[in-house]
C-alpha cells in the first residue's frame, strides 16, 4: 500500500506519482537481490573477464642456412710436355734420312785436316760438298774436331796426347750449330784410354748434336810410341763406347748420336764381330785408305768385307794424300759408286 510521500505535499500530483514509482522499482531490484542491499554497501560490478586469445610462442629463429660446400679449386692443367730433342735438321734418327759429310781438323795443325781457322768459311765449303752428296737424302754437316791428339812425346803424364781446352771445343760446337751441323769428337788417345778421354769431354756428349769419332792406329800398347807402331782397338772396346754413349742417350732422351771409327788397314781393328748395338747409337765404319783413286777403292772393298748389320759404311779423302804425283781426288759420284754406298763422308 502506497503512503503518500513525505516531500510531496504542496507539489502537482504526478509529480509525486513518478517519485513514488521510481521507489517501488527500486525497492523490486532490492528485493530481486536478496534483501540484502543497502545504500552503504552497493558496489559497482566488475566488468565480465575478456577472454584473450591465447597468443602462440614466438617461433625459434630458422638456423642460418648451411654454407653450400665450397667447390676446389679447379686443377690447373699440366704444363705442356716439352719437346723431345732433335737433330739440328729434325728428326730423331740419322739414317736413312740423312748422310753425314764434313771435314775434321783441328787448331794449330794444318797437316790434322781443313777444319780450322775461319770456320763460317769452312761451314760454307761444307755445305757445297754436301749438296752434291745429297742425292735421296739430306746432307747434315759434320765438323770432326780432334779433341784428343797423338803427340810424339809422352808428355807429364805419361799418355802421349794433348787435350783441347773446352774453349776451342765451345767454338767449333758453336760452329757446328750455326751450319744446322753435328759436332764429332775425334779421340787418338796414345797410351791413354778411349773411354777415359770421352768422360773428360761428358758434358758435350749431354748434348743432342755431339757425338764421337774414334782413331784407332793412335791407341797404342804400353812402351809404344806413336808414328813408330800401328795402334789397335778392339771390338769390345768399340761396344764398350757405344753402351756408355747409349746410357747418356737414354738419361736425357736424346736423338740418334754417331760413333765413328777410322779404319785405315785391316790391322787396327781387332775382333769386329764383337761390337754390339746399342740403342740411340748409330756407329760407322770409316775406310781411310790413302793413295789414289784406285788404291782406295781396293782398300775400300777390302775392309767393307767385315761389315756387320750394326755398321753402316763410311769414307775418308785426304786433300793431300789423295792428290799427290798426279793424282786427282774423288769426285762425289765416285764415292756414291762405291758399293755399299758410304752413308759418312769426311774430308781432311
Amino acid at each position: 500500500m502506497l503512503r503518500e510521500l513525505p516531500g510531496c505535499l504542496g507539489r502537482g500530483h504526478y509529480a509525486c506519482v513518478r517519485l513514488a514509482g521510481s521507489l517501488v522499482g527500486a525497492l523490486v531490484a532490492t528485493v530481486a537481490l536478496g534483501g540484502c542491499m543497502r545504500p552503504s554497501t552497493v558496489r559497482a560490478l566488475p566488468p565480465p573477464p575478456v577472454e584473450v586469445a591465447p597468443v602462440a610462442p614466438a617461433p625459434a629463429p630458422a638456423p642460418p642456412p648451411a654454407e653450400a660446400p665450397t667447390a676446389p679449386p679447379p686443377v690447373p692443367p699440366a704444363p705442356p710436355t716439352p719437346p723431345r730433342p732433335q737433330l739440328p735438321l729434325g728428326g730423331r734418327e740419322l739414317f736413312p734420312a740423312y748422310r753425314l759429310v764434313g771435314f775434321c781438323g783441328t787448331p794449330g795443325g794444318p797437316a790434322l785436316g781443313r777444319l780450322a781457322g775461319d770456320l763460317a768459311k769452312r761451314a760454307r765449303e761444307i755445305d757445297a760438298l754436301g749438296q752434291k752428296y745429297a742425292k735421296d737424302r739430306k746432307a747434315l754437316p759434320v765438323f770432326e774436331l780432334i779433341a784428343v791428339v797423338v803427340q810424339g812425346v809422352p808428355g807429364g803424364d805419361g799418355k802421349w796426347r794433348r787435350r783441347v781446352p773446352d774453349s776451342v771445343v765451345d767454338e767449333y760446337l758453336a760452329a757446328a750449330r750455326a751450319a744446322h751441323g753435328i759436332l764429332l769428337l775425334n779421340v787418338q788417345p796414345g797410351q791413354s784410354d778411349f773411354l777415359d778421354e770421352l768422360k773428360h769431354f761428358e758434358k758435350y756428349l749431354r748434348e743432342p748434336d755431339v757425338g764421337v769419332a774414334l782413331d784407332p792406329e793412335w791407341a797404342m800398347k804400353p812402351k809404344q810410341k806413336p808414328g813408330v807402331y800401328w795402334g789397335l782397338v778392339t771390338g769390345k772396346t768399340i761396344s764398350a763406347v757405344a753402351a756408355y754413349l747409349s746410357g747418356l742417350i737414354q738419361e736425357s732422351d736424346l736423338p740418334e748420336k754417331a760413333l765413328v771409327f777410322h779404319q785405315v788397314n785391316g790391322y787396327v781393328l781387332s775382333g769386329e764381330a764383337d761390337i754390339k748395338a746399342a740403342p740411340g747409337v748409330v756407329v760407322i765404319k770409316s775406310v781411310d785408305g790413302l793413295g789414289p783413286k784406285g788404291a782406295k777403292i781396293h782398300t775400300y772393298n777390302y775392309l767393307v768385307k767385315t761389315l756387320t748389320e750394326v755398321v753402316h759404311p763410311g769414307f775418308k779423302l785426304f786433300f793431300d794424300e789423295d792428290t799427290t804425283n798426279g793424282s786427282k781426288l774423288m769426285t762425289p759420284d765416285e764415292v756414291l759408286s762405291l758399293a755399299p754406298e758410304p752413308e759418312y763422308v769426311m774430308y781432311e
